[in-house]
């Protein structure tokens, strides 16, 4: 990692299905609101392209499956149910992915900055992280309520840089889904894209710099950005 460090100077990552697999305590989250107002769960297998705009959005997502629309004031309850289920059990089967830790702990010994760009609610987002032990190794954690605004808008990366000093130039973001490849792209920032994580569209459709199917890859991904 040590010599990438001339051509870059932060990682910029996206958490659910980049940082961590938290498919399982999402979808358990969501069908348990569900479930306890009355309308029909979602398969494991179609939630997670559900995943990535925001709770707000998967549970729209997860009614939408079955034809239910509902307007703002019904979703209010089904929201504040999910907040506080998802609050309580955020951590119960979410992971790291396979080598990250190897890898963050690397990027910190090179003086890389580390940041967390995503559209998870900022207060789910510091919980996950603190109870994965996690947050030891991040300068900037931005959530989806943290600005008016949030991926794909790019001023949601460039606030993050911001707090972290660095220029777009200079940094690279890690995601799933093209909200990242959006946000990174107009933000004039390097994106690489992870193989295993959550899209609506198949990851090999998008526009990235680079694909990885595992965080051992990391260092030769940066290497061929660089």
């Amino acid at each position: 990692m040590q010599e990438l460090r001339a051509h870059f100077d932060a990682l910029v990552f996206d958490l659910d299905g980049t940082l961590v697999e938290t498919a399982p305590d999402l979808e358990a989250a969501l069908n348990h609101t569900l479930a306890a107002h009355g309308y029909p769960t979602v398969p494991s297998a179609d939630v997670r392209p559900m995943i990535g705009d925001g709770a707000l959005a998967m549970l729209r997502r997860g009614l939408a499956a079955s034809g239910i629309e509902l307007d703002e004031a019904a979703m209010r309850p089904l929201f504040d149910a999910y907040f506080d289920y998802y609050l309580d059990n955020v951590a119960n089967q979410s992971q790291p992915f396979p080598g990250l830790l190897a890898q963050l702990d690397a990027a910190r010994a090179a003086g890389f900055k580390l940041g967390v760009c995503t559209n998870k609610a900022i207060g789910f987002t510091e919980k996950l992280l603190d109870l994965l032990d996690l947050a030891k190794y991040f300068d900037a954690v931005l959530g989806g309520d943290s600005l008016p605004v949030r991926k794909p808008d790019p001023e949601h990366l460039l606030a993050t840089l911001r707090q972290m000093d660095c220029a777009p130039d200079r940094a690279v973001m890690l995601g799933d889904s093209n909200n990242d490849v959006q946000a990174a792209r107009n933000a004039g920032v390097k994106v690489v894209l992870v193989s295993f994580g959550y899209t609506a569209i198949p990851v090999a459709e998008l526009d990235r710099d680079v694909l990885m199917d595992h965080f051992d890859e990391l260092p030769a991904a940066l290497a061929t950005l660089a």
